[in-house]
Order: structure tokens, then sequence, then C-alpha cells
């Protein structure tokens, strides 16, 4: 089961149905209406934190899942989502160069990443955000997988868990490989939940059994 945290957005249910298309099974829990317990109880096989307005830090329980679950769990970041994943880890949420809503761009990628595998590049993608991660802040747990001419950071994943991020729309007409992009993260999922201790993932500190610590002194996973 793919399990969807909608961050008050209406984007969530364009996500929620193309994701439907692809897994067997999809759950919608809105961000302040369950606890990171219970999401582990539901033992999903992958979590998206959906698109939302306001900040990260506003993002209800999303922020907890990155902390506690993301070690174990994939996590892909949409938009919202993703800017939550940076700010865990220690960047910098700040205002973009320019309001991007409802706009298109082509973007630069690293194909070798899982969420870009079989996508050309550039990448047409969707943007609707004023907020963007600040590059001089990103850590050096997470890699940067795709960025605008301008060098404003589009994707990011961890170095070491299945943690990604996307400040674009992948659900959007306008992102044409946002399904392949979606697809490519549920088959990530898939293989690890086949893989016994997550041995097809390959990462070595996955096999050390590190503790999952973040860059954040704010938030430390328990």
């Amino acid at each position: 089961m793919i399990l969807l945290i909608d961050n008050y957005d209406s984007f969530a249910y364009n996500l929620y149905q193309m994701v439907g298309e692809i897994a067997k099974e999809i759950k919608v829990i809105r961000n302040d209406t369950i606890s990171v317990k219970q999401i582990a109880q539901l033992n999903p096989q992958a979590i998206i934190l959906s698109p939302g307005p306001g900040r990260p830090e506003d993002a209800g329980v999303c922020q907890e899942v990155i902390t506690r679950l993301g070690h174990k769990i994939p996590i892909l970041g949409v938009c919202l989502g993703h800017q939550a994943i940076c700010q865990v880890f220690g960047a910098t949420i700040t205002h973009a160069p320019q309001l991007m809503h409802g706009k298109s761009s082509y973007i630069q990628i690293n194909q070798e990443s899982p969420l870009f595998k079989a996508i050309a590049a550039p990448m047409q993608v969707a943007r609707y955000h004023s907020l963007i991660a600040q590059k001089e802040t990103i850590p050096e747990c997470l890699k940067v997988t795709a960025s605008t001419n301008e060098q404003e950071i589009m994707a990011v994943e961890h170095q070491t868990y299945p943690i990604f991020g996307v400040q674009f729309h992948p659900e959007s007409i306008l992102t044409p490989n946002g399904r392949k992009l979606l697809a490519n993260f549920i088959q990530f999922a898939q293989n690890l939940s086949i893989s016994e201790s997550f041995r097809s993932y390959n990462y070595m500190a996955l096999k050390m059994k590190q503790p999952f610590v973040t860059t954040n002194k704010r938030l430390k996973y328990q």
C-alpha cells in the first residue's frame, strides 16, 4: 500500500489519481489526522508527502515522518513535501527568485537517480511554488539530482536512506514524464520491499544499520 499524506492541497488528489493508476493500493490521509505510530502500524510500502500551502514546519506530521520512518520506508516529497525533506536535514527554505505558479520549465536531471531512470534530459516540469531550498545550505547528506539552468534545486535524494524530494509537480499535465517518475519511485519501493534487509538498495549505510540522524538538531530519529 502507498500512503499519501495530504497537506491540505487540491493537487493531492491529482497525485492520488495518478498513483492509483500505477500502484495496486493507495490510501490518503490528511497531515493532522494521524500519528507516526499509526502510520508505522499501517506498514505502507512507501509514503508520498503531497504539495501544500505554507512552510514545511506547518505540514503536520510530515517532518516527523521523515525523521522517524525515513530510514526504513521509501519517502517521496512533492513541492512542500520536498521542502520538508530539505529542511529536516538542515537546508534553509527561502523565497524563490521569482514566483512559479503554473509555469513550465526544462530542468537538468541526474539520470542515474532511481527517480529519473529512462527519462530524457532536459525534463519538462510544472512548477507551482514561491519557496525553494537554498542551494548553499543543502547538506552533504542530500544529493542534488535536478536543477534549473539558474541552479535552483529541483530534486534531491538522501545519500544513505530511501528519501527523495522533487520541487516540481509530477502529477501535472505540464510534466509529461511525471507518471514515469512516479512509476519509478513505486518500482523502487517494490524492489526494496521484496529484497530482504534492503539488500537491493545500493547504499552501504543501510547494510551497516546506522542510527537515523539529521543535521538539524531539533529533529532526530528516536
